[in-house]
């Protein structure tokens, strides 16, 4: 009972627009690469939990999705969750998979998650099936009167960006509000905002896996079409498929895969949102402090983070609420250069979900893929020096103005180079 677990592999495809791939194939190309890299034979794993959205959206595959896809894999027999908790699903599963093997039922479990969002043929579908995430009827009345906002915002801004604005789904006018917000009561700028885009633009480049690959300046990411001020296109993340697994392992039988670069999993923490009137403090505060007390470790720890970046304005709101920074600091510490690449806190060196892509139902475990590939020390040009600790915080839905579900994972490098 209460065995410490290890991370023994991970998998991952490309990030895209693949109109012609199936979820099918992309659960094959992330499980091949997941054995791969662990040295793994299927037949070993003793349970899988599998996370998805909106295959049912998409094809009307609303349930057993887990039993369909992993079967013609030979991943049958055995025990198989389906998982789904919006854009936090997959990290949701890694969690599930980390606490089966902690009550010490198995020795040997793997997560996956795979999406495909992009429906060229019905993008009017696509956008209304983000508003899953959130309570509809709510959502609907409040994203209206953002719209709203926006323009009158823009229009006194003389940015003309009502006019510019394109499709897209409403996630992006619920953070465009908090935008707003933020920079009403903190003086932050929609430079400070673009900033961190431009330097998620700049780790993409960096990474082969990743959706966008195109490093970005400043004035080139305020230059993009606007979508919901103050939020260009560039500072939004894309819409787009993909897949990725993870391996978790017992110490029980840790010592058979030793070669394969394991990570120790040291906090895993899952939250729920909350309404305004609740009283409760903020979820990613919640979910921070505990991953923290579990861990025995602060923010002061953490050498580099992977966070829920859907826009670049909802990873300053990470900075803050994960204890990065002081409350209203996010938009200096962003500017700063702290979070970039050979900064004090490298923070989304994937690219994040602005770059790398965000397939809803992946993009948890996709964080950790990036995670365990630094904290062995393989990351190649965006690789963090001496990095040992990492966190990956992946929020989603919306409950209010909140995240419905946020998971917190704290991982550590068992990688001698590293420690």
């Amino acid at each position: 009972m209460a065995d410490d677990v290890y991370i023994i592999g991970v998998g991952m495809t490309p990030f895209g627009k693949f109109a012609e791939k199936s979820v099918k194939q992309l659960v094959a190309e992330a499980m091949e690469s997941l054995c791969r890299d662990a040295g793994c034979d299927p037949k070993d794993i003793q349970a899988a939990l599998f996370s998805n959205s909106g295959w049912g959206i998409d094809t009307g595959q609303h349930c057993i999705r887990g039993q369909v896809a992993l079967a013609p894999l030979g991943i049958q027999g055995i025990p198989i969750t389906n998982v789904e908790n919006a854009c936090a699903g997959a990290s949701t599963a890694l969690r599930e998979a980390w606490m089966s093997i902690r009550a010490g039922e198995y020795d040997l479990v793997m997560a996956l998650g795979a999406e495909k969002v992009w429906m060229p043929d019905d993008k009017d579908k696509m956008f209304e099936a983000f508003m899953a995430g959130t309570d509809v009827d709510f959502s609907k009345a409040m994203i209206e009167q953002f719209k709203a906002d926006a323009k009158k915002k823009a229009s006194e801004a003389g940015d003309g960006g009502a006019e510019k604005e394109g499709g897209h789904s409403g996630f992006m006018d619920i953070y465009a509000m908090g935008a707003r917000m933020h920079m009403a009561a903190h003086g932050t700028t929609q430079r400070q905002i673009a900033c961190i885009a431009a330097k998620n633009h700049r780790h993409g480049s960096m990474n082969p896996l990743a959706q966008y690959r195109r490093d970005m300046s400043v004035e080139e990411v305020l230059d993009d079409l606007v979508v919901a001020f103050p939020l260009t296109r560039s500072m939004c993340a894309p819409v787009g498929d993909g897949g990725a697994a993870a391996l978790l392992c017992s110490e029980r039988v840790l010592d058979r895969y030793r070669d394969a670069g394991p990570v120790k999993v040291l906090a895993s923490v899952l939250a729920s949102g909350a309404l305004p009137d609740s009283g409760l403090d903020t979820i990613g505060r919640r979910c921070s402090t505990r991953a923290y007390e579990i861990a025995g470790l602060g923010p002061e720890d953490i050498d580099l983070a992977e966070v829920h970046d859907a826009t670049a304005f909802g990873e300053l709101m990470q900075y803050e609420e994960l204890g990065f920074c002081e409350v209203g600091q996010g938009g200096p510490f962003a500017e700063s250069g702290a979070t970039s690449l050979g900064g004090r806190l490298p923070v989304n060196t994937s690219g994040g979900l602005e770059c790398r892509g965000h397939p809803v139902g992946a993009s948890g475990i996709a964080q950790v893929y990036e995670l365990v590939t630094q904290l062995r020390g393989r990351a190649g040009d965006r690789q963090v020096e001496g990095a040992r600790v990492a966190m990956a915080e992946n929020g989603g839905g919306f409950i209010g103005l909140g995240e419905a579900a946020m998971n917190i994972h704290i991982l550590e490098s068992m990688n001698a180079s590293n420690v």
